[in-house]
């Protein structure tokens, strides 16, 4: 199977065992295409996305309640189904990234796909199931911004992936604070490896950027309002997991005057 046909089944099936078969090993990308633009993903009805005003997700104090932690897991769940599509979405739409930016794409999604099963497992775990409550789509209403690979590693490696190192070391740490141990291990894990997706976005962010342009500039210049370097940054700002990603010191200060 081709990369193209692959991330088009993504994107164009509703069901999530579609959407979640991860990559075969035997996968090509002889034949890319035409860049494709797709709105919206398919999905099946029960787990279609929603108006934001429609979708009630309870703040991190809800940890510590089981109830409300299941409707949090579940918009984990979510988050990272739309990166499973998101990534796809940029396979489609740059066909004519270098072929190792693809492969990287690819891993990636790979890698979301099973953070999804991981959250997939915890809800069926406590009997509850993905579409029991509204999702929303908010990575997607971003997307429509993203006209090159450099804009989209910007929010999607260097924003959304970024914070969510800083979401993962908090609401892993309110997990264990609650006594949920399976739920915080399934988190470290995600923690762990969005390490190596910050990883990539931060080098090619140093690949794609202008001569003699600056990390920071490179940052900053890609992204489209209400995208912000600010809204890389979570309550607890994970420094160490950034050093690991590779992310240098005047980045990170730079980053640091941005959020104070």
């Amino acid at each position: 199977m081709e990369i193209r046909e692959y991330a088009r089944t993504i994107l164009e099936s509703g069901g999530l065992d579609a959407k979640l078969a991860p990559p075969a090993r035997s996968l090509e990308d002889r034949t890319p295409g035409a860049p494709l633009i797709l709105g919206l993903p398919a999905r099946d009805p029960d787990i279609r996305i929603r108006p934001g005003r429609e979708v009630k997700v309870p703040a991190r104090e809800g940890m510590c309640d089981p109830a409300q932690r299941i409707r949090i897991i579940h918009a984990f769940a979510n988050h990272e189904l739309q990166a499973v599509e998101l990534f796809a979405w940029a396979l489609l739409a740059f066909p004519d990234a270098a072929p190792e930016f693809r492969r990287g794409l690819v891993r990636i999604l790979a890698d979301e796909q099973r953070h999804t099963r991981m959250y997939l497992k915890l809800l069926s775990r406590r009997s509850a199931a993905f579409g029991d409550f509204p999702v929303s789509g908010y990575f997607w209403a971003k997307a429509g911004e993203w006209s090159s690979p450099l804009r989209f590693i910007a929010a999607m490696s260097l924003t959304f992936e970024c914070a969510n190192l800083d979401h993962a070391s908090d609401y892993g740490g309110l997990a264990r604070k609650a006594g949920d141990r399976e739920l915080a291990d399934v988190i470290e894990v995600v923690h762990r490896e969005e390490i190596e997706h910050v990883r990539f976005g931060w080098t090619w962010l140093n690949r794609l950027k202008a001569e003699g342009e600056t990390a920071w500039e490179a940052y900053r210049r890609s992204l489209v309002w209400p995208l912000r370097p600010s809204r890389s940054v979570g309550r607890q700002f994970d420094e160490l997991a950034r050093t690991m990603a590779g992310m240098e010191p005047s980045f990170l200060e730079a980053l640091g005057r941005e959020t104070d």
